[in-house]
C-alpha cells in the first residue's frame, strides 16, 4: 500500500491512498484543472481514481468534488450526513461512520472526529496486512481516534497551529475561538499528545499536514514533533500546500520500521 498528497493547507487538501489497481482520493479542495496538474506530477491520470471519498464538506475538502466525479465519473462515498451537504455529486454512496467498509480490496475504517461539520470523519485505510491513518480536523483528540490510529505502519497527522502565533496573529477573535476550539483543529501541542498516545516506534513514515502559513510553520511542526517523540527530525515529513508529499511505499516487513529513531 501506498500513500501521496497533492496538497494540504487551508487552500485545499487531496491525500491518494493505493493498493493494487485501486485508487482512493481522500477529498479533493482544488479546481479540476488544478487537480489533473498534482495528479500528474504524482504519475497518476484522473481515469486512474477508483472513489473519492470525503471526510466533510468543508470548502477546501470538498470544493472539487463534484466537477471532478461528474467530469471522470468518479463514484463518491460520504457520511450521511456529508452526503446530505454535498451539491451536485450524482453518484454519491453513503457509509455507516461507525462500521469499516470494503473499496475494492481496500478496508476503509471511518474514525469520527469532534469538528463543526454536519457529520465528519477521518479514516484508517487497511490493505495487504498494511495500515495507513489519516487525522485532520479535529479540535480535540478522543479515545477512539487513539485506539483507532494504534496500530498504523503510517500516519499523516494534523498540525495546524501554534497556540502562541495564533493567539498573538491577525484573525479576528472569533475565528481563533473557531480554530482553537474542541471542534476545530489540532494545535502542534494537541497533535503531540496524540502521538504520546501512540508507538511510534512501529511507524514506517509519519506526515504532518494541514499546517497554518500565518499560525504555524514548517520548521517550528518540525522541530516540536521530533522532539517530543525523540525521533530523527529528518525522518519526519511534512505535506506542502503546493507540493503536496511524493508517493510513500508501506511494507509489511521489519526493516521498514529501522531508522526511525535516531
Amino acid at each position: 500500500m501506498r500513500f501521496a498528497s497533492l496538497g494540504s493547507g487551508s487552500r485545499g487538501n487531496s491525500t491518494l491512498v493505493s493498493y493494487a489497481e485501486t485508487m482512493l482520493m481522500i477529498d479533493n479542495g482544488f479546481s479540476t484543472k488544478e487537480t489533473v496538474k498534482r495528479l500528474a506530477r504524482l504519475g497518476v491520470e484522473p481515469e486512474q481514481i477508483t472513489a473519492i471519498l470525503v471526510t466533510h464538506e468543508h470548502a477546501d475538502h470538498a470544493t472539487g468534488v463534484a466537477r471532478f466525479s461528474s467530469r471522470y465519473q468518479t463514484p463518491v462515498w460520504a457520511s450521511f450526513g456529508t452526503a446530505a451537504m454535498l451539491k451536485d455529486v450524482a453518484d454519491i454512496q453513503c457509509f455507516n461512520s461507525h462500521q469499516t467498509f470494503e473499496v475494492e480490496g481496500i478496508q476503509v475504517e471511518p474514525v469520527p472526529v469532534p469538528h463543526d461539520a454536519k457529520e465528519p470523519t477521518q479514516f484508517v485505510f487497511t490493505a495487504a496486512g498494511c495500515k495507513f491513518g489519516i487525522m485532520t480536523d479535529a479540535g480535540s483528540i478522543t479515545t477512539h481516534m487513539v485506539g483507532s490510529l494504534s496500530d498504523c505502519n503510517a500516519l499523516l497527522l494534523e498540525c495546524n497551529y501554534d497556540h502562541t502565533m495564533l493567539m498573538d496573529g491577525v484573525y479576528p477573535e472569533s475565528l481563533k475561538r473557531r480554530v482553537s476550539s474542541d471542534w476545530g483543529h489540532l494545535s502542534n501541542d494537541q497533535s503531540i499528545e496524540l502521538l504520546k498516545q501512540l508507538d511510534t516506534k512501529k511507524f514506517q513514515y509519519l506526515a504532518l499536514g494541514h499546517v497554518s502559513d500565518k499560525n504555524n510553520s514548517h520548521a517550528r511542526v518540525l522541530d516540536c514533533v521530533s522532539q517530543a517523540i525523540d525521533c530523527d527530525r529528518a525522518w519526519l515529513q511534512v505535506v506542502d500546500q503546493s507540493l503536496g508529499l511524493a508517493w510513500q511505499t508501506i511494507n509489511l516487513t521489519e526493516d521498514s520500521k529501522e531508522n526511525i529513531h535516531a
